[in-house]
């Protein structure tokens, strides 16, 4: 579930097999990568991230600085936060328009790199404030940059 700013509740259905396969993975690796990196967090499809805003987003995968992250806390409570890089999957009952808002939100609220993996067409969108989308077509990885520099998400699996 998500909350819009309004206090819209959006309920999303589970995924379904494939889906939550290529999900599982792409956190695995984002994890792995954070793991021996040290510098961040990564955070799972469960997570909800409330913005200034009072909107509470799930993305699919997640990372954000251990400084950040450090900076959110108050009183042992959690302020709100939107994390530095996001990774969206789309899955087949995900209306590319919403998804591509979604991603523009992300941008907005705060993230400095997100992506908008669509598996269907073979293609990874890059978002990055400022600018317009970048679209990756058909490659076998897509490499983070900025805060999330060094990291590689091999897309094989991805696009099986």
């Amino acid at each position: 579930m998500e909350r819009e700013a309004n206090g819209d509740i959006r309920i999303m259905t589970p995924t379904k097999r494939n889906t939550g396969s290529k999900n599982h993975y792409i956190s695995r690796i984002l994890g792995n990568w954070a793991d021996a990196d040290g510098r961040g967090e990564c955070f799972d499809s469960s997570t909800g991230f409330e913005q200034p805003d009072s909107a509470i987003l799930s993305p699919d995968a997640a990372w954000a600085s251990l400084d950040k992250l450090k900076a959110a806390e108050q009183n042992g409570e959690e302020l709100p936060l939107c994390p530095e890089f996001v990774i969206e999957l789309r899955s087949k009952s995900d209306q590319l328009a919403e998804a591509r808002e979604k991603m523009q939100r992300w941008v907005g609220y705060g993230a400095e790199l997100g992506w908008l993996v669509d598996p269907e067409r073979k293609a990874v969108e890059i978002y990055r404030p400022g600018r317009e989308p970048e679209v990756l077509e058909g490659g076998s990885a897509v490499e983070g940059e900025g805060p999330v520099a060094g990291f590689v998400l091999e897309l094989g699996k991805v696009w099986g």
